[in-house]
């Protein structure tokens, strides 16, 4: 019998893809929100494509206030936007 891939939806542009083909945004129990590059902390995940234009539309949308279902300030976005970029060169 064929494993079962999980499968997540991007909170930017909705798409449906492996879990490992997403990168989880993690909201922590004090409230923090941070990137989980090893998909293993605990707290409440959300998922989002490797690619800026998801993490904007994600902030355009709200996508991300709805998931963790609180107000992100914007600078949380420009925090994730930086840790994004740094992402692209690991």
């Amino acid at each position: 019998m064929a494993k079962k891939i999980p499968m997540r939806q991007c909170v930017g542009c909705g798409e449906m893809k492996s879990k490992k083909e997403l990168l989880r945004i993690l909201k922590t129990a004090d409230g923090e929100i941070t990137f989980d590059f090893t998909g293993r902390m605990n707290g409440r995940g959300a998922y989002l494509c490797f690619s800026k234009e998801c993490l904007q539309r994600a902030a355009k949308t709200k996508g991300l206030e709805r998931s963790f279902q609180m107000r992100i300030p914007q600078e949380v976005y420009e925090g994730l936007e930086r840790e994004l970029e740094g992402a692209d060169d690991r």
